[in-house]
């Protein structure tokens, strides 16, 4: 592989500078695109009772969703690296907005499964925004304008949980969905007519995209390594996140999913800790402080389990511990792989953030199976398991170096 096969030629005009506009388009469009993927989290409790499921079968909507994305990033970002990117980031959008389409009619849980895979499948556009905002920015101010666009799809992630339990609490859990069909067809409108053209130097052909995958995830000990932590550290989150509304559903009183959706804004000083974590990652040594997060992560689950997850103060904290300790990891994995191969990195993260959701999608389901079998002591416990078995690969597996090309 070499960095020509990578490279992108920019069209030549004026709009091909990254301006600040354009960096907060990418932005929204990452946090717009991305909040796909957690609407139905805060809202499990209220399906459930749409549509006469079980929590542990519920559960395989927010699983199917992240398998899909899973998929989409295997299967369609690496064709950023082939076709041209500001066309493939407008038909992904559409592709979200018939998809939400299809989770917001669903009549039945098999359907709504199936529309959710899809849907994540084709929520790809914040894994294509931020490379596009890589090529875009001059050098010097490359750092600042990527930093900004993350921070765009980290809100996303957070708020849209927030959103989502508002809007369902007044207008029912299908109306989050109706609305972000609206939010993507105006979002797609904005990105055709401001976003210049972005082609390939030199395109490559699919099957050559795919199997450049495989050899990096063959060939790079790190990048196996950090994705194995990345996906203990996001099981753990999407265990939580994914049981949470059904938690707080079982109270006595019950809370319902405004409540659920409320969480979402503690988590926000996951947003806050970013910056820090960054910094941080340049100074201290990745072992440190991914093995420091984690056991923020371990922390969080043991604060949650007291009294058996009925005070939401106690809850609270716990989030807060969760989050900051999760995208602290986060960023130190990216911040280690990224430095591999820079003329790979759209691969590299392609990679990364497949085994990242693929973690995520099993802390999913195993967390309905959790609560359902054995209540919210055993999600904790789960949740514990997974932060165990990262620091286990944090500290225990040999530091690899990089494979040089």
């Amino acid at each position: 592989m070499t960095g020509a096969n990578y490279a992108f030629a920019e069209c030549m005009s004026a709009a091909a500078t990254l301006t600040p506009r354009l960096t907060g388009l990418l932005a929204v469009a990452a946090g717009a695109t991305v909040a796909n993927l957690y609407y139905s989290q805060p809202l499990l409790a209220d399906i459930a009772r749409s549509l006469h499921a079980t929590a542990a079968a519920v559960s395989a909507v927010p699983t199917a969703t992240q398998l899909g994305y899973a998929s989409g990033l295997l299967l369609l970002v690496p064709l950023g690296d082939s076709l041209e990117r500001r066309r493939l980031l407008v038909l992904a959008t559409l592709c979200s907005a018939l998809m939400l389409l299809a989770v917001a009619l669903a009549p039945s849980l098999n359907v709504l499964i199936g529309a959710s895979f899809l849907l994540g499948m084709s929520s790809v556009a914040p894994q294509l925004a931020v490379p596009f905002a890589a090529h875009l920015a001059v050098p010097e101010s490359r750092g600042r304008s990527v930093g900004i666009v993350m921070s765009g799809l980290l809100v996303g992630i957070l708020l849209s949980r927030t959103l989502s339990g508002l809007i369902s609490a007044v207008a029912g859990w299908r109306s989050i969905y109706l609305l972000a069909i609206v939010v993507m067809l105006v979002l797609a409108l904005l990105l055709q007519r401001n976003l210049p053209r972005l082609v390939a130097a030199q395109p490559i052909a699919y099957r050559r995209l795919l199997a450049s995958l495989v050899e990096l995830l063959r060939t790079e000990p790190v990048l196996r390594r950090h994705a194995l932590i990345g996906a203990c550290g996001f099981a753990a989150f999407s265990l939580f996140w994914t049981t949470l509304a059904l938690h707080l559903s079982q109270l006595s009183p019950p809370s319902g999913s405004v409540v659920a959706g409320l969480f979402g804004l503690i988590g926000l000083t996951g947003a806050l800790i970013a910056p820090l974590a960054g910094r941080l990652a340049d100074r201290v040594s990745t072992q440190r402080l991914n093995g420091g997060a984690l056991l923020l992560v371990l922390l969080s689950f043991g604060v949650m389990a007291w009294h058996g997850g009925s005070a939401l103060g106690v809850l609270a904290l716990g989030v807060v511990l969760l989050d900051v300790g999760v995208q602290a990891s986060h960023l130190s994995n990216q911040t280690r792989i990224y430095a591999l191969h820079p003329d790979l990195r759209n691969r590299l993260n392609a990679v990364y953030m497949v085994v990242y959701f693929l973690g995520g999608a099993s802390g999913s389901m195993l967390g309905g199976y959790a609560l359902h079998h054995g209540g919210w002591l055993a999600v904790c416990m789960a949740g514990a398991g997974y932060a165990l078995l990262g620091l286990l690969a944090v500290f225990s597996i040999k530091p690899a170096t990089p494979v040089l090309r």
